[in-house]
């Protein structure tokens, strides 16, 4: 930045008071007359004046200190109209303040000071526009060659010379980089409960963060979803996406810092937008390989080559869990919590949601290794979500056959559901112990205990006769019908025998439900409220899913 020695050197003037304040840098030049001129600065300029107001000694001492108290970088003045020479009262006072004073003697106009400072502005300014063009660009590079937020955060921390943050707009770090000096915990504390109380308000303006608003090294832009770098009245109460965050190791921000920063936010946006391109992509195709597993649209060596880009070319087993609310709501928050949480075991999967249900297809580890790992993303999930989570774990069998371990997972979920239900005590009579009739938070294809022989006869015909023998009768009597009685049949089962949860899940009234159930067991011979013939039922819902 220029300073006002920097400007002088090029000017025949005279300093004559407060040379030690000569390395204040200047902002801007004006030129007033006026005994108070100090409304209409904002502090960071050249005065330049003839002091005609300035009669008297108090008047003289008063309007330099006026001065020096709003931050102006110094004072020139001219002689030869009001005053022959400066005055003592100005060159006293200027001196106590350290606030530089120098003479313009009347053969030099002030316009040959203007123009000298305006020249080294424009000048500085051009090569600030050119280094932050540059940053721009190199910034650009980063996003195109995908290397991510952590890049972008690394390489603005490395301009800037200070921490760099990218945060949710919950306050949740998305990237994190410092130049020298690390952040202490308890500064990004403080940054988060500031972004949490914005958010409450639903305030989307730029501000100073207040561990570095008293340097003024330290900056929070709103990145918004378009990539605006900022918010207009029009928009002021719309949550930014993220949030941009620089706090400088040391001084304040210059003009290329903020400069760099106002440019970054929209890149930080693009790149943003292209991770949730990339992860909408990815999900709709995650989501499709689900659906042909569950439906048995894809085995064997196709599934082996779908999953292959998935990073599971050998074996593979199934995570899978109930969402929250009984599979009500979104599955995103979910399906990106449990990415988050394998992302941070090293254990990349596939992960898609198919009805109430998000399943994870992991590389196939030894089951102890299995077992662990479901359990931590149990935890983590569950502390995660506020929320405690049930989590089924079926065995590790070759990529083909992943339509196996998804159906044992799903089926170890809902036996040791059933089996808490069926025992008042909470011993299940598929034999999980369960405390207080709850399930647990992790089942795996061993809860299944005996009925595990019948749902691995998938390729075996005796399968496809058990399921028969149960519901057949239901889907032969009724013609279309029957498809709703297996549908009412097969929400009440997994609604535990709760017949308002149940009505409300197939949006009908109890009493059309009682009346579907009753036709049930008149078509079976059943009573669906003997534990034993639900977990038949059950059993023989599961397996059809298997022969269809």
């Amino acid at each position: 930045m220029l300073t006002l020695r920097d400007l002088l050197r090029d000017l025949d003037v005279r300093v004559l008071a407060g040379e030690s304040g000569l390395d204040a840098h200047v902002r801007w030049v004006h030129i007033s007359e006026l005994l108070d001129p100090t409304p209409w600065l904002s502090g960071g300029e050249l005065l330049l004046t003839t002091g005609m107001p300035l009669e008297s000694e108090q008047r003289q001492r008063e309007y330099v200190a006026r001065l020096a108290d709003h931050q102006l970088s110094g004072l020139g003045f001219g002689t030869g109209f009001g005053h022959v020479e400066l005055p003592a009262a100005v060159l006293e006072a200027a001196e106590e303040r350290e606030f530089p004073v120098f003479e313009v003697p009347y053969e030099l106009p002030f316009i040959a000071v203007t123009e000298a400072a305006f020249t080294r502005l424009v000048n500085e300014q051009y090569a600030v526009l050119r280094r932050a063009l540059a940053a721009h660009e190199r910034l650009e590079r980063i996003v195109l060659s995908e290397r991510g937020l952590d890049a972008l955060a690394g390489t603005l921390a490395t301009l800037i010379g200070g921490a760099v943050l990218v945060l949710d707009a919950r306050g949740e770090p998305l990237a994190q980089r410092t130049f020298r000096r690390s952040l202490a915990p308890d500064s990004l504390t403080a940054l988060q409960e500031e972004l949490r109380e914005r958010a409450r308000r639903r305030e989307a303006r730029s501000f100073l963060p207040s561990e570095a608003a008293q340097e003024n090294r330290g900056l929070a832009l709103p990145v918004a979803a378009d990539g605006a770098p900022g918010s207009s009245a029009s928009d002021g109460d719309r949550a930014p996406e993220a949030w941009l965050v620089a706090l400088k190791d040391s001084g304040p921000l210059s003009d290329f810092d903020r400069l760099t920063l106002h440019h970054a936010v929209t890149i930080v946006a693009l790149e943003l937008l292209r991770g949730r391109v990339a992860g909408d992509t990815e999900r709709r195709l995650a989501g499709d390989v689900l659906a042909a597993v569950v439906s048995g649209e894809l085995a064997g060596g196709d599934l082996a080559r779908r999953l292959e880009p998935f990073g599971l070319s050998e074996r593979v087993a199934a995570i899978v869990l109930v969402r929250p609310n009984n599979g009500r709501g979104s599955s995103a928050p979910l399906e990106s919590t449990l990415a988050t949480a394998l992302r941070e075991e090293a254990a990349p999967g596939l992960i898609a949601s198919t009805g109430s249900l998000t399943c994870a297809l992991v590389r196939g580890l030894a089951e102890s290794e299995l077992f662990a790992l479901a359990e931590r993303v149990s935890e983590r999930l569950s502390s995660a979500l506020g929320v405690p989570l049930r989590v089924g774990v079926g065995r590790a069998v070759a990529s083909g056959e992943a339509r196996r371990s998804f159906h044992e997972a799903r089926c170890a979920l809902e036996a040791v559901a059933l089996g808490a239900a069926a025992e008042p005590n909470g011993a299940g009579v598929l034999g999980a112990q369960l405390p207080g009739g709850e399930a647990n938070g992790l089942a795996t294809y061993r809860d299944l205990g005996s009925f595990q022989l019948l749902l691995s006869l998938q390729e075996d015909e005796a399968l496809r006769l058990f399921c028969d023998s149960i519901l057949g009768p239901i889907e032969t009597s009724e013609g279309q019908y029957g498809g709703e009685l297996m549908r009412s049949l097969e929400a009440f089962i997994e609604e535990n025998g709760q017949w308002e949860r149940a009505a409300r899940r197939l949006f009908c009234h109890r009493h059309t439900l009682r009346y579907r159930i009753r036709r049930v067991e008149e078509l079976t011979g059943r009573n669906l409220g003997n534990a034993r013939d639900r977990i038949e039922f059950w059993l023989a819902l599961r397996g059809r899913e298997l022969v269809r």
